[in-house]
């Protein structure tokens, strides 16, 4: 394919670097942000989602992600550089089309690109010389090319001259003030290297810096090898503690002496399991391909079989604490502080909280749980609403489970109120009260 500036290109070029039209396929966690960010830097966007409600919350201006607080949003609405609406063919405006729908796991563990498709169908069904085409949603290496490609070449078009296309990963870390999606470098791998030059000018209008790649593959193994390194370094020091707590020695203690070595050593904290979109999947889009060529990634199936061994390891904790208080899980009061799969957001994405809730009403004990972020969920089909904070009553329950540290929490009132504090993620960390906190 050609890597010449065509006079497709050139105009394009100067679009981007002008008041561009950019569409945005996807408003999730990763798609509304970033059709903020674009509208912010002048860009007209149109945002395209299926989900009507959705689409009628950014129209009023209400948002449904953290980090686009809704004055944000209702500015970038009302002055009419963000449009929302579930019409695809509004594609056909646009000069570049960013694609970030959702990648889940099918029931087998095997990608489910569906969305995928179903998103690259519909841009291919508008898609016209001069645009600009970037998958951002995370995928096995190949993707771009084997899927997006063929997709929009049986429209007669030709790749890296009529239109562009690349992929750059979404690195967005829910709840991170100090990371925004500003502040993170952006990873781009084109089809050309003017597809990718054209990426760059895109994303250099709401990223402070921008890290060429020399192809849509390696920009989609790179957001694998990030998760699969957080992954398989979390399964370590799950397995850490593990290991810690038989041999009667604190893992919070480790870490914190480990860390004070200034080279070498990047400190990763345990926890009661993995969660969030990317980090219990992403690992799986990777083994998958490569197993398709052959090869069997030992390493990350053995991870994988430890984050997922954690809620279990949770509940072995707290049935142990309790028998040790002549107590069974049956019949239990305990009352669950954070479900949400990391602190600080609403998000319960693949919580561990969530699993661990359900073998503990499966066991018979009567579970309730406090999330400032959280006002409902639903468990293997029970609906659970997080309970008033003054009707917490933690004197009055058997255990008290520390799942997820939200800042807002004194844990030195919460462990004195409590009769057993299970903590697992070292949030009471110094309050003392030897032999009624249990931590990982």
């Amino acid at each position: 394919m050609k890597s010449e500036w065509s006079r497709t290109a050139e105009m394009l070029r100067e679009r981007l670097a002008g008041t561009p039209a950019v569409g945005v396929v996807g408003l999730g966690y990763v798609g509304l942000p970033l059709a903020v960010a674009f509208a912010q830097s002048g860009a007209s966007v149109i945002g395209i989602d299926l989900d009507g409600a959705r689409v009628s919350a950014i129209q009023a201006g209400r948002s449904f992600v953290e980090d686009v607080p809704a004055s944000v949003l209702s500015d970038v609405v009302a002055s009419g550089r963000l449009r929302a609406s579930d019409d695809g063919a509004l594609l056909s405006r646009a000069d570049a089309i960013v694609i970030c729908v959702p990648t889940p796991l099918g029931k087998s563990r095997e990608p489910d690109i569906s969305y995928i498709v179903g998103a690259a169908d519909a841009v291919a069904k508008t898609i016209r010389p001069g645009q600009l085409i970037v998958l951002e949603s995370t995928t096995y290496p190949g993707t771009t090319q084997e899927v997006l490609l063929p997709r929009f070449e049986a429209r007669g078009l030709e790749a890296g001259v009529d239109f562009f296309l690349a992929f750059s990963p979404e690195r967005i870390d829910p709840g991170n003030q100090q990371y925004t999606l500003r502040e993170i470098p952006k990873v781009v791998g084109g089809l050309t290297a003017v597809c990718r030059d054209l990426a760059a000018a895109l994303y250099g209008r709401v990223s402070k810096e921008v890290v060429p790649v020399s192809s849509p593959e390696t920009a989609e193994m790179v957001k694998l090898y990030e998760n699969t390194f957080r992954s398989v370094n979390v399964a370590l020091v799950n397995e850490f503690a593990i290991m810690c707590r038989r041999l009667g020695i604190s893992v919070w203690e480790v870490i914190r002496a480990a860390s004070t070595k200034p080279f070498g050593f990047m400190p990763f904290y345990p926890g009661p399991g993995l969660g969030g979109h990317c980090l219990p999947s992403d690992p799986y889009y990777l083994s998958w391909k490569v197993r398709l060529e052959g090869y069997e990634p030992k390493f990350i199936t053995f991870a994988d079989e430890i984050n997922r061994h954690m809620p279990h390891y949770v509940l072995g904790l707290v049935a142990d604490a309790l028998n040790d208080r002549a107590r069974a899980i049956r019949g239990s009061t305990i009352l669950v502080l954070g479900v949400a799969y990391k602190a600080n957001v609403g998000d319960t994405r693949d919580s561990p909280a969530l699993e661990i809730i359900d073998a503990l009403l499966l066991k018979g004990a009567r579970v309730e749980y406090h999330d400032p972020h959280v006002p409902a969920i639903t468990v293997n089909g029970v609906r659970l609403e997080s309970v008033d904070w003054a009707q917490a009553d933690l004197g009055g329950r058997d255990v008290v489970l520390i799942l997820t540290a939200h800042a807002g929490y004194d844990w030195p009132a919460i462990v004195e109120a409590s009769r057993l504090v299970v903590d697992t993620r070292n949030a009471a960390a110094g309050c003392g009260a030897p032999g009624k906190i249990i931590r990982l």
